[in-house]
């Protein structure tokens, strides 16, 4: 079978990192929600996205698909339903379309007649940012369950201190001396290749990512998810970090999102609580205005390829587009837009030729090609976030 995700309703309010992604490639618990359908159906997927994003990320039609909504998480009893899925059939929650088996393009489908099937199970799923690390506790227990199912992990070494064993998976090629790992709040999976430095303490649920990397003595708390090629140190807290980005230095991360290819500066931190203790507003690139999150601790939402300098703060809800470059004495505004260069004393516009400069010299250091796709992408990017920015 032929399986396609597609972006659905959420995309926008799932802004910035859906600019540079399509839904189901956003990192929540220990994969992406692209990696557990795959891992689930057993089969590859393609996906349905924004034109400017389809060179990266294809659709593969063929003449029977099932199309499956990128915000859903899978669990054993939707991918059941979708497996039985016949022609013209929908599986539904609410007014909400998880998935659909259709021999027509897209142009032609008409959910009029197709028979509906009710999915009664409340299973995750997204629909703003802030739930990217809001759900990761739930997501890294449903991941950890899906990846180490008749499996055994590798030894823990004699030298490492630990509580709950049993919920402790080590990958193949991992390294791990000296520290603590508390498992008794949450499983915790070190993934292949990976390296947690000595004198680090960490408290599930806690995933570290291939070729991830806990710097000295770093603290961290559950739920935090550290993607592959990661580099995390000082003081982590309810975060998620997708891949290929760095907070190798002193300083708090709690309750905050990190794209790819994003830096932060040493002894840079976030405020997640705000002083009067009341809900955060968080940026909605969907209304554009400020969005109530229903939430007390909420961080930093920083879209891929931004940084900061060392000594940044930020405040609680703070929004960061996608290749911006954050620097200075002061606190930054809580929303700043893609390709600004500044902070608290005012902001230019990042011009591309210096981004993509800086992009490539970056990526390269990971062994990772800055293509013309790439390049493409994050050109539509600075011109559909012009708006936002004062030029």
């Amino acid at each position: 079978m032929n399986y396609i995700l597609f972006d659905g309703p959420v995309r926008n309010a799932l802004l910035p990192f859906t600019f540079t992604r399509p839904v189901c490639d956003i990192r929540v618990g220990i994969l992406t929600i692209r990696e557990k359908w795959e891992k689930y159906l057993g089969f590859t997927t393609t996906t349905l996205t924004e034109e400017y994003l389809s060179e990266k990320f294809p659709m593969v039609e063929m003449e029977a698909n099932v199309m499956i909504n990128g915000a859903y998480f899978p669990n054993e009893v939707l991918v059941e339903m979708v497996r039985n899925l016949e022609h013209n059939q929908v599986i539904m929650q609410g007014a909400d379309v998880i998935a659909f088996y259709t021999h027509d393009t897209q142009d032609e489908v008409d959910f009029d007649t197709y028979e509906i099937l009710e999915c009664k199970e409340n299973g995750l799923k997204i629909e703003h940012t802030w739930d990217i690390f809001a759900k990761n506790d739930a997501a890294i227990r449903e991941d950890f369950a899906l990846l180490t199912a008749d499996r055994h992990s590798q030894p823990i070494p004699k030298s490492v201190n630990v509580i709950a064993p049993e919920s402790i998976f080590i990958e193949e090629g991992a390294r791990l001396a000296f520290v603590t790992l508390n498992a008794s709040t949450g499983p915790i999976y070190i993934g292949k290749n990976s390296e947690i430095m000595e004198g680090s303490v960490i408290r599930g649920p806690f995933a570290l990512g291939e070729e991830a990397q806990v710097k000295l003595a770093t603290k961290i708390y559950g739920a935090t998810t550290v993607g592959p090629h990661c580099r995390v140190g000082g003081e982590v807290s309810n975060s998620v970090l997708f891949a290929y980005s760095n907070k190798g230095h002193d300083g708090f991360l709690g309750d905050s999102v990190l794209g790819e290819w994003c830096n932060i500066g040493a002894d840079s931190n976030n405020s997640n609580l705000k002083n009067n203790y009341e809900e955060v507003r968080l940026w909605s690139y969907e209304t554009e205005g400020f969005a109530r999150t229903g939430l007390q601790f909420c961080g930093l939402m920083m879209g891929d390829h931004s940084k900061c300098g060392i000594n940044t703060m930020f405040n609680t809800g703070t929004v960061i587009g996608v290749s911006s470059n954050i620097f200075g004495a002061g606190f930054p505004r809580n929303f700043v837009p893609s390709f600004s260069w500044g902070g608290a004393a005012g902001f230019t516009t990042y011009l591309t030729s210096k981004a993509f400069q800086t992009a490539k010299i970056v990526m390269a250091r990971r062994k990772v090609e800055f293509d013309a796709i790439e390049m493409r992408i994050l050109e539509h990017v600075f011109e559909l976030t012009k708006k936002y920015r004062k030029e």
